[in-house]
């Protein structure tokens, strides 16, 4: 959820919002003159300098975790991946280290981030922006015609990125006939998505919404994904199944998991499907409705928006040894871990370094064992914070946008029961709300009138 010019009075919502939960508005001097007096990493890197890496993230992100590089080879492909190497810079043990295990991951909110490590990493030396050496652990995939990975090849390497583009940039680009690594990512990440479809996996591209203000009231305003989004974040799931093999040939690692979907949350989403008009065949799996929906809809937007709940129990497991019963990220359908965002992610700093350490035979260095046990809880936390701060905003972004309707009526249904009310899904606007009343009919229409917002 992003912030039109317009809606700058929200402002002050989220900041009351982040100063509730405690959220960290700096770093400290330690901190700080860490990352004032950050040292370039050692020699002894692979030089892949020559090879014409690209970025393609948001319109002015600056925290660039990966670069894409695709060319043919044979009837396949080899596809490159750079991520920003953040232990090149951060000491195990320094005040950076200490403040990344305090914080886990960015927080985003619709007028500005809660960073993981201050702007002098995350958005200049560790960020792999274009022009720029920077060093990465690069990661080389050899696809067959059916972009199935035959060789796996990763080891740290200094880049430069030629060229940052936005989605909006590349999808044109592609659209017009581009060629080179942007018209091979169309191709292979179509073939991932086949791949994914035949493997059982699932991918929610949730839409981004867009709050403005439309004379005195505010709307929310939807933005249709791209396909190139889906296609470039194949290439990071590509990446993340290849490391959780890995781990999991290793016997050590820090996995990404989530167990199915249990029967309650799947009924609530089919009863909100129905509130919101849009048709869920009986016979139809999840997956294969999920699939169907069409983010440029509002009412399917909504619902890939409210299909995110499903996603409970996802979690880290960490193993040294003894393989953990629990290996599988359900949306997935295969083992995964979290390995291409280690400037918003705390945890893909480890799981990198168990990757780089197995595929040399050696066991991963000390503090990334010694941190390993904790690391599960440690990202779990982060992953509450992240989901309460969205919930809140969310909250905030929805008060603000009925705040003029009180007293007004409503279509919706009823999608939850509980003891003194339930949870209705509103049809326009389309908004998840608590309920009052007894016996409220679940999985019905009913008309609602909205006492406080």
């Amino acid at each position: 959820m992003r912030l039109a010019p317009s809606a700058e009075q929200l402002q002050r919502g989220f900041e009351r919002i982040r100063d509730q939960m405690h959220l960290p508005e700096g770093f400290a001097a330690d901190v700080r003159a860490q990352a004032e007096s950050l040292e370039e990493p050692d020699n002894g890197r692979l030089d892949a300098r020559e090879v014409e890496f690209l970025t393609i993230d948001p319109p002015g992100s600056r925290d660039l975790d990966q670069a894409f590089h695709a060319e043919r080879e044979g009837s396949g492909f080899v596809v490159r991946y750079a991520i920003a190497d953040v232990a090149a810079f951060v000491a195990p043990g320094s005040p950076m280290d200490v403040e990344s295990h305090r914080r886990g991951q960015t927080l985003y909110c619709p007028d500005e981030r809660v960073r993981l490590y201050p702007k002098e990493l995350s958005e200049d030396r560790g960020s792999l922006l274009s022009g720029q050496t920077r060093p990465s652990v690069l990661w080389a995939f050899h696809l067959d015609s059916s972009a199935v990975p035959q060789k796996v090849e990763v080891q740290r390497a200094v880049i430069e990125s030629r060229r940052q583009m936005t989605y909006e940039e590349a999808q044109t680009e592609i659209d017009a006939g581009a060629d080179g690594s942007l018209g091979l990512l169309k191709e292979v990440g179509e073939l991932r998505e086949r791949l994914e479809v035949e493997r059982g996996g699932i991918s929610l591209n949730v839409p981004e919404q867009e709050v403005h203000k439309v004379g005195d009231t505010y709307e929310l305003a939807f933005r249709v994904p791209l396909a190139v989004e889906d296609w470039n974040a194949q290439i990071s799931l590509m990446t993340g199944m290849a490391a959780g093999r890995i781990m999991l040939d290793g016997g050590v690692g820090l996995l990404r998991t989530m167990p199915p979907p249990d029967q309650e949350a799947l009924d609530i989403l089919r009863r909100s499907s129905t509130a919101l008009g849009v048709t869920w065949p009986e016979a139809a799996s999840y997956a294969d409705f999920a699939r169907t929906l069409d983010a440029a809809v509002p009412s399917e937007a909504a619902l890939i928006t409210q299909a995110t709940r499903l996603f409970r129990g996802v979690g880290y497991v960490a193993f040294d040894g003894k393989l953990p019963s629990q290996i599988e990220h359900h949306a997935i359908a295969a083992p995964y871990a979290h390995v291409t965002a280690p400037l918003r992610r705390m945890g893909d700093r480890y799981a990198t370094e168990i990757v780089l350490s197995i595929v040399e035979s050696e066991r991963p260095p000390a503090w990334c064992l010694e941190a390993l046990p904790k690391l599960p809880d440690e990202m779990k936390e982060a992953d509450r914070r992240d989901s309460e701060l969205d919930r809140r905003i969310i909250d905030q972004v929805e008060s603000v946008i009925l705040a003029d309707k009180v007293g007004k009526t409503f279509d919706a249904v009823v999608v939850e029961v509980g003891k003194r009310g339930g949870t209705i899904q509103l049809m326009d606007p389309a908004v998840l709300a608590p309920c009052e009343g007894s016996d409220l009919p679940l999985g019905r229409p009913i008309r609602v009138r909205l006492a406080e917002a």
